[in-house]
C-alpha cells in the first residue's frame, strides 16, 4: 500500500517535538486519503496536542489518520476494530477513548485502528467555544460543516480498512466500529451511510446523536451504552436508537448503566467494566473466534 507505512520511531519523535508522547505508540499511521483531505485544502494550521500527559487530546486534525494497533497474530481473531474518539468535534480524547481502548480490543485479539477524524479549528489564543453543530462561521473552516466532514472520515475509514483487510490479516467482512460521544456521531455516520462504508458491527457508547431514525437496509448489529446519569447526551436517544433496530428486527444490546456520567467518569459502577459486556457480545456473535479463512497478514 503506498505511503501506508510509518516508522513508529518517527512517530515517536514528532509527538516528543510536540510535548506529549502516547503511552503506547502505533505501529503504523495509516493516511485515510492520497494527499490533501477533501474539504481541507485552505487548512494552513498545525495540529495541536492538549490535555495532561495522563490524559492527552489532539486538536486541529487537518490530515486525518488511522493509528494501527495490531493484536498479537499468534491469537489474532481475524477481527478489526476502529476506534473513534470523543471531543465535542473539537478535540479527541486520545486515551481513554482511543489508544487505551485500542489494547483492550488487541487482548481480546482483535486488530485496532484509531480514527483522528478532523476537527474544528481551535485558535490556540481563543477562550474555548461551545461548538460542533452547524458550519463554522468564521477562520480557515468559514462555510464547512465539520459534522458532516468528521462524518465522511468515518466512512472512509471503514473503506481503507476493508479494502486492505488482506494486509492486516482480517476478513473484510469483520470490520467493526466503536465511537464515543462525538465520535458515536462519526460511527452513525458510517452505519448510516453508503453500503461499501458501512462497519460489519458497531458500538456507539454515549454516542451524540443516536435517534430513532430507522435503520438502512443491511445495517450491522448494535452494542449500545450510556450511563443513566449522562449529563451531556442524555439516555434517551440511545434508548431510541435500540428501539429502531429491534423495531426492523435487527441485532441490538443495550445497556443503561446506573451511574458513570458522560464519559463514564464517575467510577463504582457496572460502567467501569463496559468493555467486558463489550467482549462478552463479541464472543456471542462470533467475531471473537477466528474463522476458518482468514488472510495471511502481509
Amino acid at each position: 500500500m503506498p505511503g501506508i507505512h510509518r516508522m513508529s520511531t518517527l512517530l515517536l519523535a514528532a509527538a516528543a517535538a510536540t510535548g506529549w508522547a502516547q503511552p503506547a505508540p502505533p505501529a503504523r499511521e495509516i493516511p485515510l486519503y492520497p494527499g490533501v483531505a477533501p474539504g481541507s485544502e485552505n487548512w494552513h494550521y498545525p495540529e495541536r496536542t492538549a490535555g495532561t500527559p495522563e490524559r492527552p487530546q489532539a486538536q486541529n486534525i487537518v490530515r486525518p489518520v488511522l493509528l494501527y494497533y495490531p493484536a498479537d497474530k499468534a491469537s489474532a481473531a481475524g477481527t478489526a476494530i476502529i476506534v473513534a474518539p470523543g471531543g465535542g468535534f473539537r478535540t479527541l480524547m486520545m486515551s481513554y477513548e482511543g489508544v487505551d481502548v485500542a489494547k483492550r480490543f488487541n487482548q481480546m485479539g482483535v486488530d485496532a485502528f484509531v480514527l483522528k477524524y478532523r476537527t474544528i479549528y481551535v485558535d490556540p489564543a481563543a477562550p474555548a467555544a461551545a461548538g460542533g453543530r452547524g458550519p463554522a462561521a468564521t477562520g480557515p473552516q468559514a462555510g464547512q460543516n465539520l459534522r458532516e466532514i468528521a462524518g465522511a472520515d468515518g466512512q472512509q475509514a471503514v473503506r481503507v480498512v476493508r479494502a486492505h483487510a488482506a494486509e492486516f490479516g482480517v476478513a473484510a467482512n469483520r470490520i467493526g466500529m466503536i465511537g464515543y460521544s462525538a465520535g458515536g456521531a462519526v460511527l452513525l455516520s458510517a452505519v448510516y451511510g453508503p453500503a461499501d462504508a458501512r462497519p460489519d458491527f458497531a458500538m456507539p457508547i454515549y454516542a451524540a446523536g443516536a435517534s430513532s431514525t430507522p435503520p438502512p437496509a443491511g445495517a450491522p448489529p448494535l452494542f449500545i451504552a450510556v450511563a443513566a446519569d449522562d449529563q451531556a447526551v442524555g439516555y434517551q436517544g440511545s434508548i431510541d436508537l435500540f428501539e429502531a433496530w429491534r423495531k426492523a428486527g435487527l441485532n441490538a444490546e443495550l445497556h443503561v448503566f446506573q451511574a458513570g456520567r458522560h464519559g463514564f467518569v464517575t467510577k463504582g459502577g457496572g460502567a467501569d467494566h463496559y468493555l467486558d459486556r463489550v467482549e462478552e457480545w463479541l464472543k456471542l456473535n462470533g467475531w471473537l473466534t477466528k474463522p476458518a479463512v482468514v488472510p495471511a497478514a502481509k
